[in-house]
């Protein structure tokens, strides 16, 4: 599946993964500044988390809880070194809770990861308008 969007259409296509994404580890693939934190907060608000949501670069992951009560995770391991670091931080136990997992930079983890997953890439094509490729 592939959606184009501008910011102003971010709210619908939150809604519209959250409806069509069943598998709960979803994979944030794109450049430095392409969106995957602004896409990734726009479901959580979607999601009905009402905390302050920011990106966990220096913390790795925050975790959030939805309208349902469930536990959301977000992960960034930008600033990660090596694969070790993650499985040292339990990663493999996140995802193996069956919670949502949204995962920015996956290419760093890459053989800690699910083969259950989804790929979502974000690719810029202009100013304000993004393309989304989703791979399940």
């Amino acid at each position: 599946m592939t959606l184009d969007y501008t910011a102003k259409e971010l709210p619908a296509i939150a809604k519209q993964l959250i409806q069509e994404i069943a598998t709960p580890i979803w994979l944030f693939y794109g450049e430095m500044g392409s969106g995957k934190t602004t896409l990734i907060r726009e479901i959580l608000l979607q999601l009905g988390v009402e905390d302050h949501i920011q990106s966990p670069t220096y913390s790795l992951v925050n975790e959030y809880c939805d309208s349902k009560n469930q536990v959301v995770y977000h992960f960034d391991f930008y600033r990660i070194e090596t694969e070790e670091e993650a499985y040292d931080m339990g990663v493999e136990d996140y995802f193996d809770s069956g919670n949502r997992c949204f995962i920015e930079w996956p290419e760093k983890i890459s053989n800690l990861l699910p083969e259950k997953s989804v790929k979502i890439h974000i690719i810029v094509t202009g100013l304000q308008t993004r393309r989304l490729t989703i791979k399940k």
